[in-house]
């Protein structure tokens, strides 16, 4: 249906991967956890394809059997997500970098664990025709999905490297309009209401339609997969079968992208009422990269963006991963283990 030939060398790397990446403290399997609810968060978006294609081909139900009830939960934003993650509402989630790192740093480290990558890329700053560089943005408005978001973040650093300056109240030199639901964005574009957004796949794809000028991609880990460290203490065997459901799923986007594309927007279709146009289908899925490799060094390149921005406290990421399940899975299916 398209060509795969960039996703698929990247989802393959990602799935065999390098070296070994340090868990932080490991959890022995068991099988005590018949009866078991998992409630796992994820967005409505083709850069949680992972969460879209597991829930839609059973691969989740699948591998974490039968004694466990799974109820996939879709959110509208990953702030949603930590407030849920914190509030005991969610188990597990396939979550932006940054609301992680909020859930992490509000909860003194002890809420959640980042237990696997999902997607990077598929993100991409769009803007009106005639805006060629940052200065141009100067006195316009642009959008993004939720203030303090990956987006968000990405976005404001740019235009500080550029000596722009922004504040979360809309302030500044530039304009940044958070905006709910993600759909009025592009409507807003299309209304000349703002001048460009921030915004992953499939929304970027339909601003490009729209008529925006695509100024730059963000290559950087857009979705992971985070567990509420509770949770992973008493269940490790269903966390377990949650990291083998994920494997799975990206396996099938590698392996078959038609079929994963179709059983996404299948899922999308379910949670949202409509799916996709063809066209924006196929392009979201060409501009992300699949993979379990959580991206160690981008997630702290985020990090220091989302600080130097003011949006998050200095923060030291030591402690908030723990892929020894993930690495355990890949290394019962004769992969090496992720790398950092």
């Amino acid at each position: 249906m398209f060509p795969h030939k960039y996703l698929s060398a990247v989802i393959a790397f990602a799935l065999t991967g390098a070296a070994v990446l340090v868990g932080c403290g490991g959890h022995a399997p068991s099988s005590n956890s018949s009866g078991v609810t998992l409630r796992l968060g994820y967005l409505t978006r083709i850069t949680h394809a992972s969460a879209l294609v597991g829930i839609d081909t059973g691969a989740f139900a699948k591998n974490l059997g039968p004694g466990v009830k799974f109820e996939p939960q879709a959110f509208g934003q990953g702030t949603a997500e930590t407030t849920a993650l914190l509030s005991n509402n969610l188990d597990a989630a396939f979550i932006g970098p940054n609301p992680a790192f909020n859930a992490w740093q509000r909860s003194n480290g002890t809420a959640i664990k980042i237990i696997s990558g999902s997607a990077s890329g598929g993100t991409s700053l769009v803007v009106k025709p005639g805006i060629n560089s940052a200065q141009d943005f100067r006195g316009k408005t642009f959008a993004d999905p939720a203030l303090g978001g990956a987006q968000d973040v990405s976005l404001r650093d740019w235009l500080l490297k550029n000596g722009l300056k922004t504040n979360p109240q809309g302030g500044g030199d530039v304009s940044i309009k958070p905006t709910n639901p993600e759909s009025a964005i592009v409507q807003q574009f299309v209304n000349n209401q703002i001048d460009g957004a921030i915004e992953s796949a499939p929304y970027d794809v339909q601003l490009v339609n729209a008529g925006g000028v695509r100024l730059w991609s963000d290559p950087n880990t857009i979705t992971i997969l985070v567990v509420r460290q509770e949770f992973l203490s008493a269940h490790p065997d269903v966390v377990a079968g949650l990291i083998r459901g994920q494997i799975e799923a990206n396996e099938t986007i590698h392996n078959n992208p038609d079929a994963a594309a179709r059983s996404a927007n299948a899922a999308l279709t379910k949670a949202l009422g409509s799916g996709l146009p063809q066209d924006v289908l196929t392009a979201s899925f060409q501009e992300t990269t699949f993979t379990n490799d959580p991206g160690v060094q981008s997630l702290n390149d985020q990090v220091r963006k989302a600080v130097s921005v003011g949006l998050l406290q200095p923060l030291n990421l030591d402690g908030i991963f723990d892929l020894n399940p993930l690495n355990r899975e890949l290394a019962a299916k004769g992969a090496p283990p992720v790398a950092a």
